[in-house]
């Protein structure tokens, strides 16, 4: 399915037209690869609010020289320019840039390269306008969902290797499992790994984002796997927990109550609803187990071309989750020296309920 990224641009000049903006500095370069398909390492690009599809005559892109032939192959849609300034010369020798109020990504944006711009000329009207594309990258397209699925199918391949080749066993370190675990994710079809793998054996299993060490594997331990393969730019998150061995009573119960908490805030997944509610839902579940103190972080957060992105689910998140977007749903407890226990997976949000993406068995796993 080819990637409408003219429809991506209309999206934005309509939200680019509610903000009263004649012009928007796009720097961020994920956004710029949203938006574009061009994926260098330095690029600008310069949309005007009064292009049209298929009639972008003022819309630029900008990028070195280094990328002459990838920004022809990539964006043949757009008009290129070539200049190492890239931001700055698109605000210095454009018209379109003189013209009305230029919106700057002012998240993404250093002190130093804001002080740059407003030395080019007085009649630059620089606007603070931050976080617009980020915005429409929340609800996926079918092209978003269908990488997110191939990634999602990497990490859960490569992650029943690991368990039915007998990989997760005594005696061999976290960070030896973690490495063949990345390891097996590009064999089974991914590009790199969405973040560095967390493999958290027995007392680090409750350290949320342990970093796998030469820590040993023993019978008895819980141990906590946090990875994700990246797919066209496109990030998988998944976490299992498993026993090595035969479980304590305490861990079965702990295990449990996760993964009911988990069911909670999965079910809760509706257009519309309150990304705060979400996270009650799973929440509560711990709450009233008498856990609360235990649960040591927000609910979960939007994936994509990041790994976390907008939306986030959490306590203290406003506004609502809409259809199509990518969240993560991943509740945990952790005992300081003891053990912990977390069950994560992505899904989309879809009208009468969720697309799950991770197809790895919740049940609690012994190895």
């Amino acid at each position: 399915m080819p990637v409408d990224h003219s429809g991506r641009r209309a999206a934005l000049r309509r939200s680019m037209e509610a903000n009263d903006l004649e012009s928007l500095l796009v720097t961020d370069l994920l956004n710029i690869r949203y938006l574009t398909g061009f994926t260098g390492s330095n690029a600008a690009l310069l949309v005007s609010a009064h292009d049209a599809p298929g009639r972008e005559d003022s819309t630029v892109v900008c990028t070195d020289g280094r990328y002459v032939t990838q920004i022809a192959e990539q964006v043949p849609d757009l008009r290129a320019v070539i200049d190492r300034s890239s931001a700055t010369y698109l605000l210095s020798a454009l018209p379109t840039a003189r013209s009305g109020r230029v919106g700057f990504e002012s998240h993404v944006v250093t002190v130093d390269q804001h002080l740059a711009w407003t030395t080019i000329g007085s009649d630059l009207d620089l606007v603070r306008s931050p976080g617009l594309v980020e915005d429409l990258r929340i609800v996926k397209d079918e092209h978003e969902v269908g990488l997110l699925r191939d990634a999602c199918r990497a990490a859960d391949e490569a992650f029943a290797v690991l368990v039915d080749g007998g990989r997760i066993s005594s005696g061999r370190t976290e960070i030896e499992v973690a490495r063949e675990l990345e390891a097996l994710m590009v064999e089974h079809g991914a590009d790199g790994i969405s973040f560095e793998t967390i493999v958290a054996a027995g007392a680090n299993s409750a350290v949320p984002h342990h970093r796998p060490t030469a820590a040993v594997l023993t019978d008895g331990d819980f141990v906590k796997f946090d990875f994700g393969a990246l797919v066209g730019g496109y990030h998988s998150d998944m976490t299992r927990t498993v026993v090595i061995g035969n479980p304590q009573d305490w861990q079965k119960d702990l295990y449990e109550l996760v993964k009911r908490s988990q069911t909670a805030g999965r079910e809760a997944l509706t257009p519309g609803v309150d990304a705060a509610a979400v996270d009650a839902a799973s929440r509560s579940v711990i709450d009233d187990a008498g856990y609360g103190e235990f649960f040591l972080h927000g609910l979960g957060h939007g994936v994509g071309l990041e790994i976390h992105e907008a939306p986030g689910i959490a306590k203290t998140s406003t506004g609502t989750l809409p259809s199509g977007a990518a969240v993560t749903v991943e509740p945990g407890v952790y005992f300081s020296g003891r053990g912990g226990v977390r069950i994560e997976d992505t899904l989309i949000v879809r009208d009468g309920g969720p697309e799950l993406l991770t197809m790895t068995t919740k049940e609690l796993t012994l190895v």
